[in-house]
């Protein structure tokens, strides 16, 4: 059997621990692996017809390749957020430009489907979130045989209650916030933290819970920044230190506004976020005359190397998807359901967003974390 792995949008720690894990696991019992380089750019980018166009995007992967790759973050297949149904006319590769027409995104599954032909994949494993996997969900449904893993700092793939990279996420954040400390209380000062979430705040939420900051602010619910202020300032006068902290999603808005969002979408629709943390600090600190301390942390809750947590998960959910490889099955995606290790349809990422659960997990007048009950729920709360 040969087996294609790749890595595509927003790198995350665990990433390479997973690509390793497969290799292992398949080399074990006689199997190949073939790396796809950059994500789908893989499918795009190659000219069957130009074998010298292979070593650039495919890498052969062997337990000697993959030996030390676990020891660092990042991917070390490199990813992008190509989506080879979505392809504007001006990054569409040479070979076929022949193929533009007119000015909309053009769909070069059906090359993408001749690439894995040629390549002589019989098993499509990719990593990814909801956009990486639901390209992998159009070539299931277009007959190729997936089994998908799921990733996100955000957590937000639907059919699974965790994604590789969430722990980490939310370690680096509580270390930074906790660090941060120290300036906040030397120059008694409102800091603002942005953290990575575009439309799920659980990131925000759980790092803001467990580092214990004043007032978090989420995708999911619109903020007032008037009443925002009022609470910021409470916080701080009511602290020995004369400081306070507060979280910001990158998705979040103020109450009538909309997401803080630059340049052009992506091919799976998204603008650049950012921004939110700079504007909402610039806010507050016109309605309360505080100081502000502005930090955005968001590459760097990705960077390095996973916690343990991420690596467990990304190793076992690794040698899963490569026993279902071996086993015959496709059009699955490992997961975990309530602590055990399972695989869902790959269909299941198409549930829509995956959102954080205000009613039991945050209060809205009061912008910060409140549990009304832990019994029952999933380890991170989601």
């Amino acid at each position: 059997m040969r087996i294609g792995i790749l890595t595509g949008g927003g790198d995350v720690p665990g990433l390479n621990p997973c690509i390793k894990a497969v290799v292992n696991r398949v080399a074990h019992d006689g199997h190949e692996v073939v790396g796809l380089r950059r994500g789908w750019a893989a499918l795009l980018h190659h000219d069957p017809d130009d074998p010298a166009s292979a070593a650039q995007w495919f890498q052969e992967l062997t337990p000697a390749v993959v030996r030390t790759i676990d020891r660092s973050g990042g991917t070390f297949l490199h990813t992008s957020r190509t989506n080879p149904s979505r392809v504007r006319p001006k990054e569409v590769p040479a070979h076929l430009e022949s193929r533009v027409t007119g000015e909309g995104p053009l769909d070069f599954t059906d090359h993408a489907l001749r690439v894995v032909e040629s390549l002589g994949i019989d098993v499509l494993i990719p990593i990814g979130g909801d956009d990486t996997l639901s390209y992998a969900l159009r070539l299931h449904e277009e007959g190729v045989p997936v089994i998908a893993i799921p990733k996100t700092m955000d957590n937000d793939v639907h059919g699974t209650d965790y994604c590789v990279g969430f722990s980490t996420a939310v370690t680096r954040g509580v270390q930074f916030i906790h660090n941060l400390r120290t300036s906040t209380g030397s120059h008694e000062r409102i800091a603002v933290i942005e953290l990575f979430g575009r439309y799920s705040g659980e990131t925000s939420l759980v790092t803001a819970y467990l580092a214990g900051v004043d007032r978090a602010v989420i995708s999911e619910v619109p903020f007032d920044v008037e009443r925002l202020g009022e609470l910021l300032l409470a916080d701080k006068r009511s602290n020995p230190s004369n400081y306070a902290m507060l979280t910001v999603s990158e998705g979040a808005t103020i109450s009538g506004g909309d997401m803080v969002l630059s340049g052009d979408e992506d091919a799976y629709g998204h603008r650049k976020l950012g921004g939110i943390g700079h504007l909402t600090a610039a806010l507050l600190k016109e309605h309360t005359g505080e100081d502000m301390i502005v930090q955005v942390i968001g590459y760097l809750m990705r960077s390095g190397a996973p916690d343990s947590l991420d690596l467990m998960v990304a190793t076992n959910y690794a040698v899963m998807a490569a026993d279902l490889a071996l086993d015959g099955s496709h059009g699955r995606m490992v997961a975990l359901r309530s602590g055990t290790y399972t695989s869902v349809p790959i269909s299941a990422t198409r549930a829509g967003v995956k959102r954080v659960d205000v009613d039991e997990l945050y209060d809205a007048s009061e912008y910060r974390p409140k549990l009304r009950h832990v019994t029952g729920k999933p380890m991170f709360l989601y």
